[in-house]
């Protein structure tokens, strides 16, 4: 009866029956670079940060509006009657006018500066939407190996439940020949129903992370392809925190972002104050109507009023002085300066944030190395001690407490491992994304390692495992 609950018969136990991934064809399962294509052609923020872009960029055309020439035309039908008193007169007057007007801006120093606001807004955007884009990255990437990691421990506690299935099995086998007593029996049935229940759980998470992907990229998916264990695990490079995070401050996206926004803020500072400054257009105008409309007469001509069309062109500057606005100008330069103030301090806070974030990453993805090393080796380790512990259950010196804690402690060492080897995965993606070097070319590296028969139920645990917890076993005295 030794070794009859080991790790390896309990994952053959729950994936018999139980393996519903490995009857799908191969085809079907999908890799990580589709699903970010997917994402990419379907995702709805990314399609609103796109829209959002289009919109916020035609600032620029907008705002340059203001320094180019300004062309109208206009008709105007016109009536007018007058009455004199004394004596008693009465005149009508009617007529047609058509118009031309084109101004030429020469000096608007609040134009050039909205103008360069308008760039600088413009650049913002651009980034800002690069920063939505690198993030569908990150973001395919977490909904991915969210549904392996569910995967993983869903096949983990189906072997935890088989083992405490059959631990009950057995329990009962020897409470009928009188080889223990009833307690063993309901520590047994307790440890198999939580199993049960916690298995439960599990599949439902599986479907949540699924649904996720579907919330992702508008697509169904039926299986994905999972991860090989033997996916290299090595520190950072370089294994430096002030190089990630120098350029971090270069090239974070959002940080990147928020330098423009200083600037606009300072143009439109320099626009506001341009308000008290002068303003200078050419203006040509040109109108054609009849004499009543125009109001055209001869002062050398002393007999009847000419009625016939007259034409009427000027070509001159026009000058304007702002005096006073009733302090509009003012408090519009005031408000400017607290803008500027906004968004330096916001500058400061997202660099502060990126500097943090870049230093904890770093640090995690180092202790996530040493992590995945050391998480693989305490399941050897708790797989020998479970082993143990029934040989010692079996002579008498161990109860059944015993072994199920055992086992309890060996299937929360494996999940802690494969949770460990996807944020392994994931902090490294994060740490590039907040150094701002993140791209499409570390999902494709990524997808080196993925294998398209993977199976969840047999291949949750590295294939070596088993072959290390027997020789660690067998090594000890």
């Amino acid at each position: 009866m030794l070794r009859k609950l080991s790790l390896a018969l309990a994952v053959s136990c729950a994936s018999n029956g139980l393996a519903w991934a490995a009857d799908l064809p191969l085809s079907s399962k999908t890799d990580l670079v589709s699903v970010y294509n997917e994402a990419v052609s379907n995702n709805a923020d990314l399609a609103a940060a796109r829209a959002d872009y289009g919109a916020r960029r035609e600032v620029v055309p907008q705002a340059r509006a203001g320094l180019l020439p300004n062309l109208s035309a206009g008709a105007e039908m016109m009536n007018t009657r007058t009455s004199i008193d004394q004596p008693s007169i009465t005149a009508s007057r009617s007529g047609n006018t058509w118009s031309a007007t084109l101004a030429q801006p020469i000096f608007r120093a609040d134009r050039w500066f909205q103008l360069q606001a308008a760039e600088a807004v413009n650049e913002q955007a651009a980034l800002e939407l690069s920063a939505t884009e690198q993030n569908l990255i990150l973001q395919s990437a977490e909904n991915y190996f969210a549904v392996l990691r569910a995967q993983d421990n869903l096949a983990s506690t189906k072997a935890e439940e088989a083992a405490f299935k059959r631990q009950l099995d057995q329990s009962n086998e020897r409470f009928d020949v009188g080889l223990s007593d009833k307690t063993d029996v309901l520590q047994s049935q307790a440890s198999y129903d939580t199993a049960r229940a916690n298995r439960i759980i599990a599949e439902r998470r599986v479907a949540d992370a699924f649904e996720a992907l579907v919330t992702l990229t508008n697509r169904d998916y039926n299986s994905i392809q999972g991860i090989v264990h033997t996916l290299p695990v090595q520190v950072p490079i370089p294994n430096d925190a002030k190089a990630w995070v120098d350029t971090a401050t270069q090239q974070n996206l959002n940080l990147q972002a928020t330098n423009h926004a200083v600037q606009a803020a300072e143009e439109t500072l320099r626009q506001r104050k341009a308000g008290h400054a002068p303003t200078v257009d050419a203006v040509a105008r040109y109108e054609k109507g009849d004499n009543d409309s125009l109001g055209f007469s001869n002062p050398n001509y002393t007999g009847q009023r000419y009625g016939g069309d007259v034409e009427q062109t000027s070509i001159g500057l026009q000058l304007n002085i702002p005096i006073y606005s009733g302090g509009l100008t003012s408090s519009q330069v005031r408000e400017a300066y607290q803008r500027l103030s906004q968004t330096e301090q916001q500058r400061e806070s997202l660099r502060r944030q990126v500097v943090e974030n870049t230093r904890n990453l770093h640090r995690a993805v180092n202790t996530d190395v040493e992590q995945v090393q050391a998480r693989k080796q305490s399941i050897i380790s708790n797989q020998s001690a479970l082993e143990a512990t029934e040989i010692g259950y079996q002579v008498g010196t161990r109860n059944i407490v015993d072994v199920l804690d055992a086992q309890r402690q060996l299937y929360t060492s494996v999940r802690d491992y494969n949770n460990t080897r996807y944020d392994y995965i994931l902090d490294n993606l994060r740490l590039k994304q907040a150094a701002g070097t993140l791209s499409p070319q570390d999902l494709q590296d990524l997808g080196r390692y993925l294998k398209p028969d993977y199976n969840p139920d047999k291949d949750f645990l590295p294939p070596d495992l088993a072959a290390a917890a027997k020789a660690n076993f067998d090594s000890r005295p």
